[in-house]
C-alpha cells in the first residue's frame, strides 16, 4: 500500500504558521472515484483515502510506515523566508514617521 508523508503548508486563510509543524501520513487512493448517476455525487469504495495520521516528527511517521509495511514517499517541505521588518507592524503608526501615511 502506498502512502505519502509530508508537512502541510499554511492555508490561504492563515497569516501565521499554526498547524504546519506536524507531519502527515496520507494514503494514496486505491481505486478511482465514481460519479453517482442519479445525484451526481462522487464516491469511492476506498476507506483508506479518508485517513490522515498526524505525527510530531518525520521520523515517527517513517517508523509507523515501516512498522505497518507501508511504502511511503517522503516530501520535504519548502521553507519560507521569514518576512521580518525592522520596525514591525507598530512602525505603521509611529509618531516620528518622516513620509506621508499612504494607507
Amino acid at each position: 500500500m502506498r502512502a505519502r508523508i509530508y508537512q502541510p503548508a499554511k492555508t490561504a486563510m492563515q497569516s501565521g504558521t499554526a498547524k504546519t509543524h506536524s507531519w502527515v501520513l496520507e494514503f494514496a487512493p486505491a481505486s478511482a472515484r465514481e460519479v453517482d448517476p442519479l445525484m451526481g455525487w462522487t464516491s469511492s469504495s476506498d476507506m483508506q483515502s479518508q485517513v490522515r495520521l498526524r505525527f510530531v516528527t518525520k521520523e515517527a511517521a517513517m517508523d509507523y510506515a515501516r512498522d505497518h509495511g507501508l511504502d511511503a514517499d517522503v516530501q520535504e517541505p519548502k521553507k519560507r523566508r521569514p518576512n521580518i521588518r525592522a520596525g514591525g507592524y507598530g512602525e505603521n503608526f509611529a509618531t516620528g514617521r518622516r513620509g506621508a501615511w499612504t494607507h
